[in-house]
C-alpha cells in the first residue's frame, strides 16, 4: 500500500453573505485528490476539501503535511481486513507535530483526512458508509439520515420577506426543519437587536406553523452573557429545536452557565478541532446529554480519525452518537451519520456551492435521505462539486 501521488489546489466560495461574526466576501477552500495503490494492480483517487467558514491552507498543505502524507510507509497503511488504513496517514502526517494549538493545521491535515477516506472506500468498492458500518458497528448502518436546511443569512437588502421566502424554497425542496441566523444586526443595543429577530423568528415561525421543533437559530458565538441570557430568557417560550452556537466556543464556564438558565437544547461545537477541546466542552462546559447538540465538523478537525476518538470519548461521558450532528452540510459528514449512527447532518441546499448539499439522484424527504450506493463518498454523484474535483 503506497500514496502514489498528491494534487491540491484552491478553490472559491465567496458570495455576499454573512453570518452575526463574519461575511464570506473572502471565503476560499482547499481541494486535494490523493492516488493510492495497493500494490496487488488496484488504484484508487480519493478526494477531500476543507468545511465552509475556515479558508484554504495551501502552506500548509504543501510545507508539511503533503510531503509527510507521501513519505508514509506501506505496512501502516494497511488495515487489518486487507484494506487502506486512514489512521496510519493520519499518524504521518501528525509526525513532529506538538500537541495543543488546535486551529488551521487541524483543517489541512482534515482535507487530507477525507481523501484518504474516500480512496479506502473505493478500494474495496463500497460506499463510505457501508466501509464505516463494517469496521465500526458489525456492519449496521441507518436507512437513511435526518438533515435540516441551514440558510437564514444575512444578505444586503434582505428582509423579513425576503428571509420567509427562502424558507418556503426549503420546504418545497423537501425539508421539514429549518435552520436561520440571529445576532447579526449592526450597531444596535441587545434590545433592539433582539426585538428585531423576534419579528424575523415569528415570521419564520408563522410558515411553520407555529412549530418551534422545526426552527434552529444560530449565533455563530457573537454573544457574551449578558446578550445569550436575555435572547435565551426570550426565546425558550417558542420551543426551538436548538439555540445554536450563543458563545465564544472555548468560553466553557459561561456556556455553564447559560445551561442554568436557558432550559431549551443549546447547539454548539462546530468550532472545536480536537477530541481535547470537545472533552473539555463536556468536562467543563454544562451541556445535558438528554437534550443538547454537539456539532463538530470532521472535516474541520484534523478528520475521521480524531472524530472516532472524539466519539469513544463521548461515550466515556454518557453522551449518545445520537447527539452528534456534524457543521459543515457535506458528503463526508453525511456518510459518517449514517455509517456511525450519528443524530443526523447539517445541509446547505442553497449556499456553499458546490460543497454545499449532496447527490443529485438523492432526494429530501421529510428531512431525511437515503445514500447512493456509489463507492466512497460518493463526490462523482454530485456534478457541480465534480466539475470542481476532476480538474485534479
Amino acid at each position: 500500500m503506497r500514496i502514489a501521488s498528491i494534487r491540491d489546489g484552491v478553490v472559491p466560495i465567496a458570495s455576499d453573505i454573512a453570518n452575526a461574526f463574519i461575511d464570506f466576501s473572502k471565503m476560499t477552500a482547499s481541494v486535494v485528490a490523493v492516488t493510492v495503490e495497493d500494490g496487488n494492480g488496484r488504484s484508487a483517487t480519493g478526494y477531500g476539501f476543507n468545511s465552509n467558514g475556515r479558508y484554504a491552507q495551501p502552506g500548509l498543505l504543501r510545507e508539511r503535511f503533503i510531503p509527510r502524507l507521501l513519505e508514509a510507509a506501506g505496512p501502516a497503511l494497511e488495515h487489518g481486513d486487507g484494506g487502506l488504513e486512514p489512521a496510519g496517514g493520519w499518524a504521518a502526517m501528525m509526525k513532529n507535530e506538538k500537541p495543543g494549538g488546535h486551529g488551521e493545521r487541524s483543517v489541512a491535515v482534515g482535507v487530507l483526512d477525507m481523501a484518504l477516506w474516500d480512496a479506502a472506500a473505493k478500494l474495496e468498492g463500497v460506499p463510505l458508509w457501508k466501509l464505516l458500518a463494517l469496521r465500526y458497528r458489525q456492519g449496521q448502518a441507518d436507512d437513511n439520515a435526518w438533515i435540516y436546511a441551514a440558510g437564514g443569512y444575512y444578505y444586503p437588502g434582505k428582509g423579513v420577506e425576503a428571509l420567509v421566502e427562502e424558507m418556503k424554497r426549503y420546504l418545497g425542496m423537501g425539508y421539514s426543519v429549518v435552520k436561520m441566523k440571529i445576532g447579526g444586526a449592526p450597531g444596535t443595543s441587545v434590545r433592539d437587536a433582539l426585538k428585531e429577530d423576534i419579528a424575523r423568528i415569528e415570521a419564520v415561525l408563522g410558515l411553520l406553523g407555529g412549530d418551534g421543533s422545526r426552527l434552529c437559530v444560530d449565533v455563530n458565538g457573537r454573544f457574551g452573557l449578558h446578550a445569550a441570557l436575555a435572547y435565551g430568557a426570550a426565546l425558550e417560550r417558542y420551543g426551538l429545536r436548538w439555540y445554536e452556537e450563543p458563545l465564544d466556543p472555548l468560553d466553557y464556564s459561561t456556556h455553564a452557565t447559560l445551561a442554568e438558565h436557558y432550559k431549551g437544547p443549546i447547539a454548539t461545537g462546530e468550532n472545536l478541532f480536537s477530541m481535547q477541546d470537545a472533552r473539555n466542552l463536556i468536562r467543563h462546559g454544562g451541556l445535558r446529554p438528554d437534550r443538547d447538540i454537539l456539532q463538530f465538523d470532521p472535516a474541520l478537525s484534523y478528520g475521521l480519525v480524531e472524530y472516532l476518538r472524539t466519539l469513544a470519548m463521548l461515550a466515556e461521558h454518557g453522551w449518545s452518537p445520537r447527539r452528534c450532528v456534524p457543521h459543515g452540510g457535506h458528503q463526508f459528514a453525511l456518510n459518517i451519520a449514517v455509517g456511525l449512527g450519528l443524530g443526523g447532518n447539517e445541509s446547505y441546499p442553497e449556499v456553499f456551492a458546490p460543497f454545499g448539499g449532496f447527490a443529485d439522484a438523492t432526494p429530501v424527504q421529510d428531512s431525511r435521505i437515503r445514500m447512493p450506493d456509489a463507492p466512497g463518498i460518493g463526490f462523482e454523484q454530485k456534478s457541480a462539486l465534480w466539475a470542481v474535483l476532476k480538474d485534479l
